[in-house]
Formats: C-alpha cells, sequence, structure tokens
C-alpha cells in the first residue's frame, strides 16, 4: 500500500536529485533535498485539508487529483507562477522573465520580493476564510473545547466569517499605510496593493467554495433522489450526472487550496535558492509527497481514526494565513512558519490517539467526555 501510493514520489525523487547534482554538482543536490523538506513541511496540513475533501470523490477524480492535478501543482504554481509574478510586476513578458531568471536570478528575486505583498494578501485571505468557516461551524467533535464551543455559537451570525476577515486585511493594509507615512511614504502604494489583493483573495474563496458547495449539495440531494427512484423501479441518472459537475468543482476547488498552500513555499525558497531549476526541482518533489500524502490518508482511514487531525490541520492553517498577513510587513523565518504546522498536527494527532486509547479502555464508543476533549 505504502509503495503503491508513493512509488511515484520515490521515483521522481531520485531523478530528480541524480538531474541536480549533474545540473550543478553537489551543492545543487543539497539546494533540491532542502527544498523538499521545505515543501513537505510547509504543506503538510494541506494534505490533511485536501484528505477530507479528496474522499469525496470518486477513485477517477482522486485519479486526476494525482495526474493533472500534479502538473498543476508542479508546473504551474512552482514554475510558471514565479515567472507570472515577475512577468506582471516588472511588466515584462513571460519569456523576457524566464531569461531574467536564468541570467539574472539577484533580479528576479527582487521582482518577486516585491510582488510579496500581493501574494501574501491574497493567499493569507484565502487560508483565513478556510480556518475561520471551520473554526465558526458547529460540529460533534471538538478538539480545544473552551475555544471551540463559543466560537461556534458566535458562528450562528450570519457572514461572522467575512466580518472578521475583512476587519483582519484592513488592519494589515493600516499598518503598511502607517509604516509608509512614518518611514517618508516608501511603501504608501502597497496598502492599496495589499488591500486590492485581498479581497481578490475573499471573493475567490468565496466563488470556488461557494460552487463547490452547491454542487455537493446537488450531488447528496441527486443521490437520495436516485435511490427514492431506484426503489419505485427508475433510473438513477440525474444523480450520475451530478457527479461529474460536483466533483469537477471540487477538484478546482482542490487546485486553488493547493495554490494558496503554495505561496509560502514560493516565496520561502528564494531564501536558499535564486534558480529557477533548482526551485521548481525541489518545491515539484515536495508538492509529489503531498499528494501521495493526500490520498494515503484517503485510503488508510486517518482522518476517521485520528479525528483531531482534521482541527490541527486548520488551525495551522490559520496560523499559516496569520503569519502570510503578517510577512506584509515584518519578515519571518520560514523555519517558524513549517514548525507551528508540525507542531499543531503533531498535537492533535497525540490528542487522537489518547482519546482513542480513554475510549478502548472504557470500552464507550459514544465520543470522547468533555475532560478529553478539552
Amino acid at each position: 500500500m505504502l509503495l503503491r501510493t508513493f512509488g511515484w514520489s520515490f521515483g521522481i525523487t531520485v531523478l530528480g536529485l541524480v538531474a541536480a547534482f549533474f545540473y550543478g554538482g553537489w551543492t545543487a543536490f543539497g539546494v533540491v533535498a532542502i527544498l523538499t523538506i521545505l515543501e513537505i513541511s510547509l504543506s503538510f496540513d494541506n494534505a490533511v485539508i485536501n484528505a477530507g475533501i479528496l474522499k469525496k470523490l470518486s477513485a477517477f477524480w482522486q485519479k486526476i487529483f494525482l495526474t493533472i492535478g500534479v502538473l498543476i501543482a508542479v508546473f504551474g504554481m512552482r514554475l510558471v507562477f514565479p515567472v507570472v509574478i515577475v512577468a506582471i510586476s516588472a511588466e515584462l513578458s513571460p519569456l523576457e522573465a524566464v531569461d531574467l531568471s536564468f541570467n539574472d536570478p539577484d533580479r528576479y528575486k527582487e521582482l518577486v520580493t516585491d510582488a510579496h505583498p500581493s501574494i501574501a494578501a491574497f493567499g493569507g485571505m484565502f487560508l483565513l476564510m478556510i480556518f475561520l468557516d471551520f473554526i465558526f461551524a458547529e460540529r460533534d467533535i471538538q478538539w480545544v473545547r473552551w475555544i471551540e464551543r463559543p466560537l461556534s455559537r458566535l458562528g450562528r451570525v450570519d457572514m461572522l466569517s467575512v466580518c472578521v476577515a475583512l476587519i483582519v486585511l484592513l488592519t494589515a493594509a493600516l499598518t503598511v499605510a502607517t509604516h509608509a507615512h512614518q518611514h517618508g511614504g516608501e511603501h504608501a502604494d502597497k496598502s492599496e496593493t495589499v488591500l486590492l489583493s485581498g479581497v481578490a483573495g475573499l471573493i475567490a474563496y468565496l466563488v470556488v467554495g461557494g460552487l463547490s458547495g452547491f454542487f455537493e449539495n446537488r450531488l447528496e440531494a441527486g443521490e437520495q433522489e436516485g435511490d427514492e427512484q431506484a426503489d419505485r423501479g427508475g433510473g438513477a441518472t440525474s444523480a450520475t450526472a451530478l457527479v461529474g459537475k460536483a466533483a469537477f468543482f471540487m477538484f478546482l476547488y482542490l487546485e486553488v487550496l493547493d495554490a494558496s498552500f503554495s505561496f509560502d513555499g514560493v516565496i520561502g525558497a528564494f531564501a536558499i535558492t535564486n534558480e529557477i531549476v533548482l526551485m521548481t526541482l525541489g518545491l515539484g518533489i515536495g508538492a509529489l509527497y503531498v499528494r501521495s500524502l493526500t490520498v494515503y490518508l484517503v485510503r488508510q482511514g486517518t482522518l476517521d481514526d485520528y479525528v483531531y487531525l482534521e482541527h490541527g490541520a486548520h488551525y495551522a492553517i490559520g496560523a499559516l494565513s496569520i503569519i502570510l498577513l503578517t510577512t506584509i510587513r515584518y519578515e519571518i523565518n520560514e523555519i517558524i512558519t513549517g514548525l507551528v504546522g508540525v507542531v499543531l498536527i503533531g498535537l492533535s494527532f497525540w490528542s487522537s490517539v489518547r482519546r482513542n486509547r480513554a475510549l478502548a479502555a472504557d470500552g464507550d464508543d459514544a465520543g470522547p467526555t468533555p475532560a478529553q476533549q478539552a
């Protein structure tokens, strides 16, 4: 099972490291290895969240996620995305941006760094909405109950998550504007950029997430209707037709989600290397492992066995969103970014293990006690 799920990732890792060695010797080999570890550590929470969505899809769409989805993740976000950033920010053609990445990597890094506020605002708002919609929702199983119980009650207020997200965005934009005013206005134009990019991230979440939820609800309604027709001797073609639409928009949601998660990895990679070839190799290999890990979690039923993992992943998303928005004004080391997610997911996994042991000892399948949940 492990080899069947991670086989391609292992094989591509070997090929990628060999290619890096022939490209730039042992130094390039080490850079690619470091970038791979960086991408995996920063995106582990992405795998957990993706698994919660992917388990709703059929085996066919899971294969699409691992094939076409990987091409989008590796070549789209890890190769094309940095080039597009430079092309837009420097008003260059894509070919000129590629040429710049090879012949003037320092200038290339500078242009990507200049585009960081808009990237961080867009990705930060998208991820923040995911966290807020999770933390404000009512659910039977709660991990940190003293936090989640009152917030779930507040979540009954319509559009609360959108209001909170906009307040956070406005605070970030005002912080940038205040800093620019205090330092002679050298960053005065960035506050408007932050505001517009953040609103764009919010809109992207509402559109893609809304379409995914709409078609998922239609799918469930279609399945119920199909069951009723089958009981009466009729067909279930309507439910079958809806599967493709629902699966497509959920797949689209997964890709946008992966893109948002990849922002910090792409930006963080520039702290290690400016060479686009090594960056694509390292981050691409890491993205393959994240995809394989997602499918592994689904097929093993890990999220069902360790019920707090999804909570830990969403807390990690919330932390990452705040970190991204904070980096608009302040610099935060990538090691801290990666460790926050790993620690939160590790804690949620350990809490799940303790819960399972307590249930096994008590012989009680009804759920954890309040003390165990807290």
